[in-house]
């Protein structure tokens, strides 16, 4: 009897530490969603009525006239001047905030926002060059499911600690010309087949350009898919001197046998994406690649391209990564830059971004984080004929540890550049 009292009412004392436990759960939940609704409240009082200085590669008309749109939204929704900043190189911003940095200008900088990725924010991460803990507080940011999205988390395999927000993502693109040929190469071996039957009818731009060294790691990830489990986690290592030997020697052994056949037979390489098109145009070359899948459809449009191009993805894998935005440490506006990030992250700046008239590129967003409506923005048209066909990539690479694109481009520089 005493035991049945004793169990009765240990039953009642838990009950009521479950509940109790249960109501501090939604406690702490409501006091942290109240924090971060009035740090934002804080945010748009702040930030309104400002300029944002926005830098970011100017490199394709395109991804400049959506930035334009953007800068209508902000303008109208905030009374925010989005100034775009068009750079040849992220890396110019880099050096901008840098030089800041050591003359001691903290709280001035002339960079309030900035379109980066991998090595670049690798490098300003270790300097201490970006604004920290912003990111995952912005509003939109829920709707990138980041539980179940973990890339928006990370940057080339390096966490963004709430560094960057999440823009867009991309995969390295191809595309022909069908007059050229009818069956292009679906993999990195029979690239180097076709290459050997069609001699000067491909290349790629000389690195350090992003696209060429995009090439690069695209073919030095897929040369190592079958090599040993150890050797494929260096690609997510730092480079060094131990292990830089090991891990390139594949990519030099595969480019001594691809690069007689290149066009002007390896001796000679293109500068950038923009070159290569041309010669795609001169019917010089036959087939070419982009980071910019729209761009394909674009130039065609514009008489850029033949209009017998056509888009495809590698069967053998898609180098894909999500691309950013960042604050840099001393932005003279660095509320505002938050109101840009976070418009640049809504559904409806996705949705406008993804058409393939528009930009093309892929969201952040995952769908069933959207409500119906939201949902909707979504939907697509026919797209063009020289488009890359809906859900091509059918396998995604990760891009490898940043430090490897400084061992790519010495490598590269010292057995193929001494004559460039």
């Amino acid at each position: 009897m005493l035991a049945n009292k004793f169990w009765q009412t240990l039953s009642r004392y838990s009950l009521c530490c479950v509940a109790f436990c249960i109501c501090l759960i939604f406690s702490f939940k409501s006091l942290a969603n109240t924090q971060l609704q009035s740090r934002w409240q804080q945010v748009e009082s702040s930030g309104k009525d400002q300029s944002v200085y926005f830098y970011a590669w100017g490199g394709d008309a395109q991804i400049n006239a959506y930035i334009q749109w953007a800068a209508e939204q902000v303008k109208a929704k905030y009374n925010i001047e989005l100034v775009h900043i068009k750079l040849s190189d992220t890396s110019e911003a880099v050096s901008r905030v840098l030089a800041e940095k050591s003359a001691n200008n903290h709280t001035q900088g002339s960079v309030d926002l900035i379109w980066i990725n991998g090595a670049n924010f690798a490098a300003m991460s270790k300097h201490g060059l970006l604004l920290k803990d912003w990111a995952d507080k912005l509003p939109n940011f829920i709707y990138t499911n980041p539980e179940n999205n973990p890339s928006v988390l990370f940057d080339f395999g390096l966490p963004t600690q709430g560094m960057e927000a999440p823009w867009g993502q991309a995969s390295l693109t191809f595309y022909y010309d069908t007059l050229a040929t009818s069956s292009p190469p679906q993999t990195l071996n029979k690239l180097l087949s076709w290459s050997k039957a069609n001699p000067g009818r491909f290349s790629y731009p000389k690195p350090p350009d992003f696209l060429g060294m995009s090439f690069l790691k695209y073919a030095l990830v897929v040369l190592h898919q079958h090599s040993d489990a150890m050797l494929q986690a260096k690609l997510n290592q730092p480079a060094n001197d131990k292990n830089t030997a090991q891990v390139l020697d594949p990519l030099w052994t595969f480019l001594n046998k691809l690069h007689p056949n290149l066009w002007r037979n390896g001796e000679y390489f293109m500068q950038s994406g923009i070159q290569m098109r041309r010669l795609i145009d001169d019917t010089e070359l036959s087939i070419g690649f982009t980071f910019s899948a729209p761009e394909v459809p674009a130039a065609v449009k514009r008489y850029d391209l033949p209009k017998s191009i056509r888009s495809y993805a590698m069967a053998d894998g898609s180098l894909s990564n999500t691309h950013f935005v960042a604050i840099p440490y001393n932005a003279s506006h660095q509320q505002s830059a938050q109101l840009v990030a976070d418009f640049l992250l809504s559904p409806a700046a996705q949705a406008h971004k993804q058409k393939t008239a528009i930009w093309g590129d892929k969201t952040v967003l995952i769908q069933t984080s959207l409500s119906a409506e939201q949902q909707g923005l979504f939907k697509t048209v026919q797209p063009h004929p020289s488009a890359l066909p809906l859900n091509s990539v059918k396998r995604t690479l990760s891009e490898p540890h940043p430090s490897w694109v400084e061992a790519i481009n010495t490598g590269w520089e010292t057995r193929y550049g001494a004559s460039q």
